[in-house]
């Protein structure tokens, strides 16, 4: 990444200014404003968010996004994504069986000092194993994001959040944005999604927003999807809930 994805901060729009129907502009030292979300995309270390696939496969980036999701926190999707990369298992060239990635998944892996257990190993290794075998048939379309992101959600188990992931991170894309948990939260707080809002239903819908929220905003959509996930991952949804804007 680099510093030209800063943006300057427009200096004519006040708090009470509208981003977009119903999404007011706020100040910035209000907590997760979208005043704050634009303060926080212009000065974020671009570096130590870097989510673009510079030295893996392909291969690699589905395998490492296949491995995290609900219910796996990054630490531990990191610490099998290494166990499995290591043995060989994200390349298409010589495929390993189903039952071996299952034997990688199951044994505990040291995470920050301490074993833990992968908590869907036989789901987790089938999806992984077929989906190895199945980009040998696929022609992706990488100047087409979109088209792209659709190919990759052929796969089992990949759903439009993991496909966008994996999208997002091949291809250094803004059309479209990994739209999660964390991202969804800090949409409802600032009235851009609607509480009652479902994923994966409305994903296309909800992106859309999303989207023309960041170009409003003057950052990068996937700059702004991962900060906003940093965030809100920090911050926990205790904050989220307490926080509502006037």
């Amino acid at each position: 990444m680099n510093a030209a994805w800063q943006h300057e901060l427009p200096l004519d729009r006040s708090p009470s200014d509208e981003v977009m129907p119903g999404v007011r502009f706020g100040r910035v030292d209000q907590l997760l404003s979208p005043a704050y979300w634009q303060l926080r995309c212009s000065t974020a270390d671009l570096n130590r968010i870097d989510f673009v696939n510079r030295h893996g496969s392909l291969e690699d980036e589905i395998g490492f996004c296949l491995l995290g999701g609900f219910g796996v926190t990054l630490e531990v999707a990191t610490a099998f994504f290494d166990r499995l990369k290591s043995e060989g298992v994200f390349q298409t060239q010589n495929p390993i069986s189903e039952k071996t990635v299952l034997r990688l998944l199951d044994e505990p892996a040291q995470v920050n000092g301490r074993p833990h257990r992968y908590r869907f190993p036989n789901q987790r290794a089938r999806r992984i194993s077929k989906a190895m075998q199945e980009l040998t048939q696929i022609e992706l379309a990488t100047d087409k994001p979109v088209t792209f992101r659709n190919q990759i959600q052929s796969l089992e188990g990949v759903g439009p959040k993991t496909a966008s992931w994996i999208a997002r991170n091949w291809l250094d894309t803004d059309e479209i944005a990994i739209l999660d948990i964390h991202v969804l939260r800090a949409g409802w707080i600032i009235r851009l999604f609607e509480k009652d809002c479902r994923l994966p239903t409305q994903y296309e819908e909800l992106e859309r927003r999303f989207l023309f929220f960041s170009n409003e905003l003057q950052v990068r959509a996937s700059v702004l999807d991962a900060v906003m996930w940093s965030d809100m991952r920090n911050f926990g949804s205790r904050l989220a809930r307490n926080l509502s804007m006037n």
